[in-house]
């Protein structure tokens, strides 16, 4: 199957993956790991334990035990249930069974479906201890049926086992992430090469999408708005990407998709078709000065709760907005990851964590940001990943 995988990642790293969480699975006495995602956005973690993502709004599921083979659940026939001998003999890396069944989020009474198939998997562990990753991506009806049935387990929230090791790059990681960061740069140059009046803004988010699609990225979320000087171009989701781009006007855009492997990052960036206002000038300088203000915190063993406050304080001497949403944050096999860079994070920064860091802001006038990521090395230093040049792009 590995000549139909689209940049496979190694047995080798795999089974780095699967030592690690199961020592510290049995350090917090976890017997079996339960997950479930239904996109491949922000559902890293089935993808992470298989290499398999899930997608299009099917649930995917993976029963990782502390000794044992992985089983999982997925979109299939009644009755499913496939045995694997060879670690490497399904696209599912690592999974010797694969149970199906033809569910779906939209269908009520399909709601257990998944459920009875990971029963058939879980049964050994009824008084075991049951943890639950990510527990937020997890169906309601799936964890409330398998509390019914398997009444004498335990059921915790085992995410704090996880994120510690997910969160940290290895070298084959970070190999990937870098052709990823590429790609986005290639995907920005698209822009500039091809932006001009008559375009709407999805056909621009199109031309982008079009290279990264062709340099191996799966998946993808690109945010994208146009407007005259002197407004604030916010950048809008595709329902409201219909608007003609005109002569003279400004149009920014966040390209925010996965690469090869499957590694998310983020790079946002202005043009202007014409010339960008003093305005905009301006406060673009701030932003960067606000980026380079979080990057010069990003230390090893900092406190993502005190950078956070920092930054705030930062921004309130230069008589801007105080961030309240999310201006920092980890990534990799989701486009958000921990650790956020906000006051309800206790995850520390670490060498070998990819950070996209955006300080952004709305005025009257202008909209006021700039997106990159960012690398804390093995030595503690920041790697600026994004080659394209950090300003507004005048054409």
């Amino acid at each position: 199957m590995n000549e139909r995988i689209n940049t496979p990642i190694s047995m080798a790293e795999m089974e780095r993956r699967w030592t690690a969480i199961r020592a510290a699975m049995k350090e917090a006495r976890v017997d079996v790991l339960v997950t479930q995602a239904n996109n491949d956005f922000v559902g890293g973690y089935v993808k992470y334990l298989t290499d398999m993502p899930a997608t299009n709004g099917y649930h995917y599921t993976v029963i990782f035990p502390a000794d044992g083979e992985i089983s999982a659940v997925a979109q299939g026939p009644f009755g499913q249930d496939l045995h694997f001998d060879s670690l490497s003999a399904s696209p599912r890396r690592g999974v010797q069974r694969l149970l199906g069944c033809p569910s779906y989020a939209s269908i009520h009474y399909s709601g257990t479906y998944d459920a009875e198939c990971a029963l058939q998997a879980l049964e050994k562990f009824n008084g075991a201890t049951i943890g639950l990753l990510a527990p937020g991506s997890i169906s309601y009806a799936f964890v409330d049926y398998l509390k019914t049935h398997l009444s004498r387990s335990s059921f915790i929230d085992a995410t704090s086992v996880v994120d510690p090791i997910k969160a940290i790059k290895s070298a084959e990681e970070i190999q990937l992430i870098r052709r990823m960061t590429a790609l986005q740069d290639a995907c920005a140059d698209a822009v500039t090469k091809h932006l001009r009046p008559g375009l709407r803004d999805m056909e621009v988010v199109e031309i982008a999408r079009a290279v990264a699609t062709n340099m191996g990225s799966e998946q993808g979320w690109y945010m994208a708005a146009s407007g005259p000087v002197g407004t604030a171009a916010v950048m809008q989701p595709p329902h409201l990407q219909n608007r003609v781009i005109e002569e003279g006007d400004q149009f920014c855009m966040l390209i925010e998709n996965s690469g090869p492997g499957g590694y998310y990052g983020e790079i946002g960036r202005t043009w202007v078709l014409g010339k960008a206002s003093q305005d905009m000038k301006d406060e673009f300088a701030f932003v960067l000065e606000a980026q380079k203000f979080t990057l010069d915190l990003l230390i090893p063993g900092a406190d993502p709760a005190d950078i956070f406050a920092r930054y705030n304080d930062f921004m309130r001497k230069g008589g801007r907005p105080q961030e309240n949403r999310l201006y920092a944050h980890g990534q990799g096999y989701d486009m958000v990851e921990r650790p956020l860079i906000r006051q309800d994070e206790t995850l520390k920064v670490a060498p070998n964590m990819l950070f996209a860091v955006h300080p952004t802001y709305v005025g009257d006038r202008t909209y006021n940001w700039v997106c990159d990521n960012w690398l804390v090395d093995g030595d503690g230093k920041v790697e600026a990943l994004h080659k394209f040049p950090q300003q507004i792009t005048e054409l």
